[in-house]
């Protein structure tokens, strides 16, 4: 057996595939970094205005920046892998054309800002937090500014995250596992492990990470791959990762893996940092962010439920299908 390449699937070995995937990501990213750098700054005149020049010359340009490179990264990079490594059309990464897909996105980002609502009025109630003021600025940043930024920042982080980990990476690993003895299923779940393995990884440079904060992404992972190994789609995933991580920081003030939001609309002093509130890493760290999950698990199921008629792991996540022609049964 070649350990390169699979002669059934006419195409190179999954590992090699994201590897070669993550590759030309950090070329791409690499290379919109030297034309943002390098290319675009130096046309901003130096006489601009004062909002012009605090975008220019402060930590807000990184924090605009940094997440449009990463998107326009992980579009490039899994177009051409799609097309040159996967063989496959961009679409079967999770995206189809359907009104069944934006159903569910909306679904997404409603559950995720309904989860974090009920996470902030929760500790509210018990005292955990309280309110310290509404509309901040942070740096003399305006505040439509900052959380304009912010809103951009969460849009570009729960799609690139999804498409990288759930879309290709799980998906790959998927085909990859699906040998003699080992089911489509089985292969599927494993791979939702290992993701999520990796996904909680590298939240662990984030500040303020623990032992907590790592089981608890890990936890976190899953719950993000639930909605993808159902339907096949990464509508639901993307839709809840960026209500709850846009509600979470920018709308309620909590850090966001430990990150803070620039101009949060509510902000709030952490009055209990126990591991029910997950501290300084925020909610997702700590015992109520598992008992938000719980309830999103219960509700994703009954969703899917719903709309789709009938509850079962998408086994075709796991089958390689060429050219696009996709075996996930599609809903209207």
């Amino acid at each position: 057996m070649n350990p390169f390449w699979n002669s059934a699937e006419h195409r190179l070995r999954s590992l090699l595939r994201i590897g070669l995937q993550l590759l030309l990501f950090l070329l791409f990213a690499l290379g919109l970094v030297f034309v943002m750098s390098d290319l675009v700054m130096p046309l901003l005149p130096e006489d601009s205005p004062l909002l012009v020049n605090r975008v220019r010359n402060n930590f807000l340009l990184g924090e605009l920046t940094s997440p449009l490179i990463a998107l326009g990264a992980t579009l490039l990079s899994m177009f051409l892998a799609g097309r040159y490594l996967d063989r496959r059309l961009f679409r079967d990464f999770g995206f189809h054309r359907k009104i069944g897909w934006w159903r569910d996105f909306f679904l997404g980002l409603g559950l995720g800002a309904l989860l974090m609502s009920l996470i902030f009025l929760v500790e509210m109630s018990q005292g955990w937090l309280r309110i310290t003021g509404f509309l901040t600025t942070r740096e003399g940043i305006p505040f439509w500014l900052g959380f304009g930024v912010d809103l951009v920042t969460f849009i570009c982080v729960g799609i690139y995250e999804e498409m990288l980990m759930r879309g290709y990476i799980l998906r790959n690993l998927s085909e990859g596992l699906n040998m003699r003895w080992i089911k489509p299923v089985t292969a599927v779940i494993l791979s939702t492990l290992v993701t999520s393995i990796l996904f909680s990884v590298l939240h662990l440079v984030n500040p303020g990470a623990n032992l907590m904060s790592f089981l608890n992404i890990f936890l976190a992972g899953a719950f993000l791959s639930l909605g993808f190994i159902l339907t096949g789609e990464l509508a639901i995933p993307i839709g809840l990762h960026i209500a709850w991580n846009f509600f979470q920081g920018a709308v309620f003030g909590f850090p966001v893996s430990g990150v803070a939001s620039i101009n949060p609309l509510i902000s709030i002093e952490q009055l209990n940092n126990g591991w029910m509130t997950g501290g300084y890493f925020g909610p997702e760290a700590g015992g109520i962010g598992i008992l938000a999950m719980l309830l999103g698990t219960g509700l994703i199921l009954t969703w899917v439920k719903k709309t789709k008629g009938r509850l079962g792991i998408q086994e075709n996540l796991a089958v390689y299908i060429r050219q696009g022609e996709s075996k996930i049964k599609d809903v209207p």
